[in-house]
């Protein structure tokens, strides 16, 4: 972190904290003062993030009398099969973070402690501080909040500045189309660049299919089958999507995606566009040799602004004897300075909107220059069904996506076999209920 970066950091957090009345731990729901208390607390992230979850910790612990073990997995697959053992064993974490996509799985068997009550009561936390998309993507029911989310991410592009100016185009702006996308994709293609990256998965296409007025499932409440052939809006954006691969060739071929990733190639320089969240803000901070920054998604012509939420939430494992340590550790995680730490950290865009407005998160000292367009695309995010089954569908509905991208299949086979074999999931009930 560069001497002006860690000074702004400094200044916002004080001025931050400063404006939090209240904002200890322990002012919340059910507070036992004075009781050395502990519980453990899982979730995943790579080295840079579990950073930034110790500093929360070791923060909460200062002022508090729960002490915290942090138990991190890599990734989330990890995460979802070390859930999966603790909870057939009897012993989940007190805590536990997980994505929007794949809580209903564990929701839908119970064993989560909702938030909702303990939220209504507190002294601390508010519903009028965080984002209403991040907050409605963890109501299971559809009414009462199941888990706390603390990021606000969304997909968006990153772009190469540099090779933007060199092929004489002007940076991605609000409301550009897919039109335009092709043609900036089309001229950064070429000796050893490709113009575009992005990896063939459901939550890649949804926007897409949002932005042309199309939905990637029948019903979003209460899907059935996928609609990506027979729905027209959506088939035209699958479409469009699928022929940046298969018919312009602006993005890298599956042999070379196998060799080194988009992620890398972007690193290198030779990519133009890469499309993914915040979570590649990190690794391209490490990037020296050209200038980088961030752009929403185009938009279908004539359609509207789309993205989708990528968002996770602290979670309480239900059946636990008391679950005020718990819930102490997570009020103050989502607390002014609890999402200071995180947003600090480049990773996260905050849940709290106070907190994702601010300079520790706009950061004007670091790219990405237009942070400010995470916080303008928070309308226009929507999310995928809260189903149990959704994990699992999304999985193979990925697979499948990708042997037609890569044009390992025919492009009307796979898509058919997509929505014929995946729609038996979407009446399955989740492992173990």
């Amino acid at each position: 972190m560069t001497r002006t970066r860690r000074t702004a950091t400094a200044v916002a957090l004080a001025g931050l904290v400063a404006a939090a009345c209240g904002s200890e731990p322990g002012n919340g729901d059910g507070r036992s003062d004075g009781a050395d208390r502990e519980i453990t607390v899982t979730l995943f992230g790579d080295a840079e993030e579990v950073a930034g979850y110790t500093s929360l910790v070791e923060a909460f612990e200062a002022s508090s009398d729960v002490g915290v073990t942090l138990s991190p997995v890599a990734t989330q697959d990890d995460l979802m099969a070390r859930l999966t053992t603790a909870f057939a064993g009897g012993a989940p974490p007190d805590v536990f973070l997980l994505n929007f996509r794949r809580y209903g799985q564990f929701a839908a068997q119970d064993v989560i402690e909702p938030v909702q009550d303990y939220l209504d009561d507190s002294e601390v936390l508010g519903e009028d501080d965080f984002s209403p998309r991040a907050l409605d993507a963890f109501r299971f029911d559809g009414e009462e909040l199941t888990c706390m989310p603390q990021n606000l991410s969304s997909l968006v592009v990153y772009y190469n500045r540099d090779l933007f100016e060199a092929a004489g185009l002007e940076p991605p702006a609000q409301g550009w189309t897919w039109n335009d996308f092709l043609a900036a994709a089309t001229a950064l293609t070429g000796g050893g660049t490709y113009g575009a990256g992005v990896e063939p998965s459901v939550i890649r296409v949804a926007p897409f299919a949002w932005s042309n007025g199309g939905d990637v499932v029948d019903d979003p409440d209460e899907p059935t089958i996928f609609t990506l052939t027979t729905d027209p809006a959506t088939r035209q954006a699958v479409d469009w999507f699928l022929d940046l691969q298969l018919v312009h060739g602006v993005v890298p071929p599956d042999a070379e995606e196998q060799s080194e990733s988009s992620e890398a190639r972007f690193l290198r320089g030779t990519l133009g566009m890469y499309l993914n969240s915040r979570v590649a803000v990190p690794t391209l901070r490490s990037i020296e040799g050209f200038e980088w920054d961030v752009a929403p998604l185009p938009v279908a012509p004539g359609g509207e602004p789309a993205s989708i939420l990528h968002s996770d939430a602290y979670c309480m494992s239900a059946g636990l004897d008391d679950h005020a340590a718990a819930w102490d550790f997570i009020e103050f995680a989502m607390g002014v300075e609890g999402q200071t730490i995180l947003a600090a950290s480049g990773r996260t865009v905050p849940s709290r909107l106070d907190v994702a407005s601010s300079d520790v998160f706009l950061e004007p000292a670091e790219p990405p220059a237009s942070s400010q367009v995470y916080l303008d695309i928070e309308p226009y995010l929507r999310a995928t069904p809260r189903i149990a089954t959704w994990s699992r569908i999304e999985a193979e509905a990925n697979d499948l996506l990708a042997e037609v991208f890569y044009g390992r299949v025919d492009r009307e086979e796979g898509l058919r076999r997509l929505e014929d074999e995946l729609r038996p999931l979407f009446q399955q009930p989740a492992v173990g209920s």
